[in-house]
């Protein structure tokens, strides 16, 4: 009984660090992916007005920053999950 017991711990700790490596991966992914449709935004904007680059480029630095936000977010949750 004692080893079904132990077994089971180790098989969850095992699960928790896959699950840990699997937000890490898709967190890193979502804020690669919404950092770049923000740097082809800006891109877009100042090919059109060539002006507005000094103001997009304040408004990009805010989008990236929520963009990689979702990456450190996946950090902290993988950090939990492994204890």
């Amino acid at each position: 009984m004692a080893l079904e017991q132990v077994t089971t711990v180790v098989d969850i700790a095992a699960l928790a660090k896959l699950g840990a490596g699997l937000a890490i991966g898709f967190g890193a992914i979502g804020g690669g992916l919404g950092l770049g449709v923000a740097t082809k935004g800006l891109m877009d904007a100042v090919a059109r007005q060539p002006e507005i680059a000094g103001k997009a480029f304040g408004f990009f630095i805010i989008g990236a920053g929520l963009a990689e936000a979702t990456a450190l977010y996946a950090l902290v949750i993988a950090f939990k999950l492994i204890g």
